[in-house]
């Protein structure tokens, strides 16, 4: 994903346990079983997981239906109570978690109490963030609650550019959200969070590259993520995000002149063996290119994780992968294979 960092690695090798490497073997042969025998074969619980905190946003992204506010299912708070039963279900065989799917999460008052909580079961915990709210307070918080890992979205240097795709930002609350969490994670000796600066890299701000590294060395961020981006209506792009540097794109332009994803979409996917998604109200769909949560392949409502992760629409939902992966609409755009650079 990034750059190898020995600090970062050594704080995830931290959170190995017998149990949890043991787990993670038996999810990976059941993997490669199925790849290799085109049957559905799911051998233990997750490896990793992404929860939802909330669906709210305050920017309007022209490429995010939280941003859009496009959602056809409701927006809400993930409930600290419903995470904690999940994570208690889980944290004997889980060994990273995302705390991002849609939506922003420092909008949710009980996010950082959450952290602190699989922070306290020695899970590695990742968010995902505008930067909008990190103040001098939420900074401090932040590094107190155990998190390892900060990504800040920052696709452009200058406002005129940042604001073309992060629409209702302001570059000035980035920045000086990003200092004070360096400001805190110094001043209370912390080795985490590992903070990233990840530059989303689409037509308008491709130029600033160069910049957004330098900026990120000013300030002391420790590493800055190149992403591609995801165009939903990339055969148009309404909104002209697909870059010129091919290396960044998605997307390619074939013979006949048409644009298309670079991906190949073989008939597998790692991420349906080992990473489910749970939303903020506790349905759990394949990825995160399920982002409206149309393939719901349980609800935790109403049963157990193990018994969602080991039903017949999980077995279903994997094997037609297996089968055809082309005739699935969320793996249609699927980043599977892109990469997310660091140079």
């Amino acid at each position: 994903m990034g750059r190898w960092n020995f600090g970062d690695t050594m704080q995830m090798l931290g959170r190995l346990t017998p149990r949890r490497a043991w787990n993670a073997t038996k999810v990976l042969a059941g993997f490669y079983v199925s790849k290799w025998t085109g049957r559905a074969v799911q051998w233990g619980l997750p490896i990793s997981i992404a929860i939802e905190p909330t669906t709210s946003c305050n920017l309007r992204c022209p490429e995010c239906p939280s941003g859009l506010r496009a959602f056809t299912r409701p927006t809400g708070m993930l409930q600290q109570n419903f995470f904690t039963n999940t994570i208690d279900q889980l944290h004997r065989d889980l060994f990273y978690l995302v705390f991002y799917f849609q939506g922003e999460p420092y909008l949710n008052p009980a996010f950082l109490e959450m952290v602190q909580y699989a922070s306290s079961k020695r899970i590695y915990t990742a968010t995902s963030t505008n930067a909008h709210y990190l103040t001098d307070e939420n900074a401090r918080k932040t590094i107190e609650s155990g998190l390892n890992r900060l990504i800040i979205s920052i696709d452009g240097t200058t406002q005129d550019v940042y604001q073309q795709y992060r629409v209702g930002g302001q570059l000035n609350k980035v920045l000086e959200g990003a200092k004070n969490m360096v400001k805190w994670k110094r001043a209370l000796k912390s080795k985490t969070p590992f903070i990233i600066f990840q530059f989303l890299v689409v037509k308008p701000n491709e130029h600033q590259i160069a910049e957004v590294k330098q900026l990120a060395a000013d300030i002391g961020v420790d590493d800055v993520w190149l992403k591609t981006a995801q165009v939903y209506d990339y055969e148009q792009d309404p909104n002209q995000l697909i870059p010129t540097i091919s290396r960044y794109s998605r997307y390619r332009r074939t013979k006949d002149n048409k644009t298309v994803p670079k991906n190949n979409l073989a008939n597998h996917c790692w991420r349906l063996w080992h990473a489910p998604v749970i939303t903020w109200d506790g349905l759990v769909v394949p990825c995160c290119f399920d982002k409206d949560a149309q393939h719901r392949l349980g609800d935790l409502k109403n049963a157990s994780f193990k018994e969602v992760w080991e039903n017949g629409s999980y077995a279903a939902f994997r094997k037609s992968v297996l089968e055809s992966r082309r005739n699935i609409d969320i793996c249609a755009n699927c980043s599977e294979g892109a990469k997310v650079w660091s140079d």
